[in-house]
């Protein structure tokens, strides 16, 4: 693995994280808003 394959893997793993995040408060947030 070179330096420069790390960084590319480490910036799409930030990537699949922050859509994972977006997705489980969107899912969060409609079950509050379905619940109320």
């Amino acid at each position: 693995m070179t330096p420069e394959q790390r960084k590319s893997n480490r910036r799409l793993g930030l990537i699949l994280l922050t859509v994972a995040l977006t997705f489980g408060v969107g899912f969060v947030a409609k079950i509050m808003l379905l619940a109320s």
